[in-house]
């Protein structure tokens, strides 16, 4: 297998889409739908970054663009695994309501 010229920048598709989407559609996939899912995206970013508290800390992140790819990637995947969550939870919730036996 050829090894890759340095030189030649690598297209990255994910960015690329994520530069394609329109502001109003990236507000849409950023706001989470319920309290529930935004405290879980909350405690799986801070998973991932760091757990020092900023109020007693100067937390500064440094990343390179493939780590900061490899983030980005991750958080759209567990955002997308939330939003089937929720979903299977409000089916369940709304089968549950209709037949309460």
């Amino acid at each position: 297998m050829p090894m890759p010229d340095m030189a030649e920048p690598r297209t990255n598709g994910l960015w690329e889409y994520v530069q394609s989407l329109s502001p109003e559609v990236v507000e849409q996939l950023s706001r989470p739908s319920t309290p529930e899912a935004r405290q879980v995206m909350e405690r799986n970013i801070i998973g991932l970054l760091g757990q020092l508290p900023a109020e007693h800390f100067h937390v500064q992140i440094t990343v390179d663009r493939e780590s900061l790819g490899r983030l980005l990637a991750s958080a759209m995947i567990s955002g997308y695994f939330l939003r089937n969550v929720e979903q299977r939870y409000a089916l369940e919730h709304s089968l549950q309501e209709s037949n309460p036996s």
